[in-house]
């Protein structure tokens, strides 16, 4: 076999190989001989079918299949005596393809970027420390009995946070417009859900009582249509209703799956549960400065298979979490581009940063791991032996346990500052990272 190479860019092979004649016959024969043992041929036994016959029939098919193997095999070969390491299936071209002859065909491929991550020492990481006060987990307590808030009917003026029912005519120039009325409209006043002015026009209206309500749609409107455009509406108060909050009490507990009649304990659940988000959320920033921090000292070419590969996964992750008849080959791959380029080439640079220190997980780690995730489940241990059950969600762990030995190693040479602030900080969602420029 022979077999030549071509640099056509950076990442771009052109392979040329040639495949004796000998090779393709042997091929061809083997299948041949195969097809004989088993043929059927009228006023023949099985069997027992003249190879001219076997020939005259089957061998034009034989040695189409015979070439496409050949093409396969040989193409690994050669892959493997040339030390080249492809990303995604080649391209093949075929130069001679003629019974008698030598097969020539040109295998056009991208390979993985050849690289060595470096620059630790010039990524920048502050790390938060924080503590969940009594302040904070009195304000999380908060949060849940509004998330569990009732309302009940009142007999006065509505005010903020109170609920209303609602009917509502809206009219562009004195025409009503396509979705601009409804009726039995539940709406919470200061909850931000219609556009500004609307729930604010609505404080002090009593139920039974009607307001016309001049407003004017935000430039940025869903709807371009109605964007930046003026509107009445000609609201009818059906009733108006006040929060109710629960009180902290066995009932609303169990609401959480928390088996705890006093307060005292429903509180000491509360905080584990939030000294566990506060770890993660830390652990979450520290890894996003460092994986940015990758990105910026190493500049790597990511193979064009696999941003496609990585579009149609994000593809068909939209449409899985936004619904709808949309398929995914109908998003526009634009859409997904930034995002697939950052994912493809953060999991090259991962990966050659555990090829370079040769990591392994740590089972300690995947072990402590899977118990804090079990932690938030009523039976922890049922969940801790599931995990060891399915191979497969073990080995999605170990990938997470290597992902932050990866970090460790990275922070052990970076720039380290550490930074003391409030819980709310420290759990409040970083900001998504700029594009990186071209």
């Amino acid at each position: 076999m022979q077999v030549s190479v071509e640099n056509t860019s950076a990442l771009e092979r052109r392979m040329t190989i040639g495949v004796p004649a000998e090779r393709i016959e042997t091929e061809v024969n083997k299948r041949l001989q195969q097809t004989a043992r088993r043929a059927k041929v009228p006023g023949f036994r099985p069997g027992k079918v003249p190879m001219s016959v076997i020939r005259q029939r089957y061998e034009d098919s034989a040695r189409q299949e015979a070439l496409g193997d050949l093409i396969q095999a040989t193409f690994y070969e050669a892959v493997v005596e040339q030390k080249l390491n492809p990303a995604g299936s080649p391209s093949v071209e075929p130069k001679v393809f003629e019974k008698g002859k030598d097969l020539e065909y040109i295998a056009t491929f991208e390979v993985f970027p050849e690289f060595t991550v470096s620059g630790f020492e010039s990524i920048q990481v502050e790390r938060l420390s924080a503590e969940v006060a009594d302040t904070d987990l009195d304000n999380m307590l908060e949060v849940l009995r509004k998330q569990n808030v009732r309302y009940e009917a009142v007999e006065r003026a509505a005010q903020d946070e109170d609920q209303l029912n609602i009917d509502f005519v809206g009219k562009i120039d004195g025409e009503a417009f396509n979705g601009g009325s409804a009726k039995g409209t539940q709406l919470v006043l200061g909850s931000g859900r219609m556009i500004p002015g609307f729930e604010s026009g609505l404080v002090g209206a009593k139920a039974g009582e009607e307001r016309v309500l001049n407003v004017t749609f935000p430039e940025d409107y869903q709807n371009l249509d109605l964007a930046n455009k003026a509107a009445e509406f000609t609201v009818t108060v059906n009733s108006v209703s006040a929060p109710e909050l629960p009180e902290l009490n066995e009932a609303f507990f169990s609401q959480f799956g928390i088996k705890e009649s006093s307060l005292e304990g429903f509180r000491a659940e509360v905080r584990k549960n939030m000294e566990r988000e506060l770890r993660q959320a830390i652990k979450a920033k520290v890894k996003n400065q460092v994986m940015d921090g990758l990105i910026a000292t190493n500049a790597v070419d990511a193979p064009k298979a696999l941003l496609s590969n990585e579009v149609d996964r994000l593809r068909v992750q939209a449409v899985q979490q936004f619904g709808g008849n949309i398929k995914p080959e109908q998003l526009p791959a634009e859409l997904f581009e930034e995002q697939a380029k950052r994912r493809v080439v953060l999991g090259l640079i991962v990966a050659e940063v555990v090829k370079q220190f040769d990591l392994k997980p740590e089972e300690d780690r995947v072990r402590e791991l899977i118990q804090e995730m079990a932690s938030a489940y009523q039976e922890p241990e049922q969940v801790v032996s599931w995990y060891y059950k399915n191979e497969q969600q073990l080995n999605e762990v170990r990938s997470v346990v290597l992902e932050e030995q990866v970090v460790d190693t990275v922070l052990q040479k970076a720039s380290v500052t550490d930074k003391s602030v409030s819980y709310e900080e420290a759990v409040k969602p970083a900001q998504a990272p700029e594009a990186d420029a071209e």
